[in-house]
């Protein structure tokens, strides 16, 4: 199959990858999400710049033109997968769904894990977070991860795996007091201070939320400027362009 075949597929089947295309000579180069490729555009040094164009602009989520070059990029939705089958978890997913993002829930209760509680989720997985994550085909750098159970067994469990992975985004719920504690037990699990810093707690923006539906805002909202580098504040007061243009 041809490189350019190759990416027609993906794109049909809600894959992930990047077409490099030569726009002097027309060569094209495919890069996988495992950094494997398909075709050439005939000299090694080129294929290693398309290589790394394409693994960044494939996981940033867009094409661009890089002088002779043009990367086009196709993907899936993004990913959320919330842990905790809780009142929280429901609203997360309402709106996670509402922004184009596929939601997944999380929890080995299953008396709690009953998908019609959460009808805006692609799928509610009763099991502990190892085997849940491996049954949803693992996280890679366009997955977002809530924590939102309170109970130090599954937030811990469900955090030691998270950074341990490529997730983009990890975030969890709880007091000031409570992410101190937790911050405590996962320095002796072995986690790294420096690691513990990915974990966005306590989660969300600050809106001064009150409900569940406020606070799942605050939550994607944070979740989405993080994805798009930004902090999250207003734009009346922020500095330079407020969309990102391509190169």
């Amino acid at each position: 199959m041809s490189a350019q075949a190759e990416f027609a597929e993906l794109a049909r089947s809600g894959g992930r990858g990047a077409l490099v295309t030569n726009l002097e000579g027309g060569a094209k180069i495919l890069i996988r999400t495992d950094g494997s490729r398909a075709g050439t555009l005939g000299d090694p040094v080129r294929d290693e710049e398309a290589a790394k164009l394409g693994d960044e602009l494939m996981w940033a989520e867009r094409s661009e033109r890089h002088g002779d070059l043009f990367v086009d990029v196709t993907f899936p939705a993004p990913r959320l997968i919330v842990f905790g089958a809780v009142d929280f978890a429901a609203a997360l997913c309402k709106m996670a769904s509402a922004t184009g993002w596929r939601a997944f829930v999380v929890d080995p209760r299953a008396r709690f894990a009953q998908p019609a509680r959460f009808p805006d989720a692609e799928d509610v997985v009763a099991a502990w977070p190892e085997e849940a994550f491996q049954k949803l085909g693992g996280i890679d750098r366009a997955t977002a991860i809530a924590v939102l159970t309170h109970d130090p067994k599954l937030d811990d469990a469900a955090l030691v795996l998270a950074l341990r992975s490529d997730a983009g985004y990890i975030g969890a719920m709880g007091s000031r007091r409570a992410q101190a504690k937790r911050r405590e037990r996962l320095l002796a699990k072995g986690i790294e201070d420096a690691d513990l810093e990915r974990i966005s707690a306590p989660i969300g923006l600050d809106l001064g939320a009150l409900t569940a539906e406020e606070t799942a805002l605050s939550i994607i909202g944070e979740i989405v400027a993080m994805r798009h580098g930004r902090t999250g504040g207003r734009l009346a007061q922020a500095q330079g362009r407020i969309h990102e243009v391509g190169v």
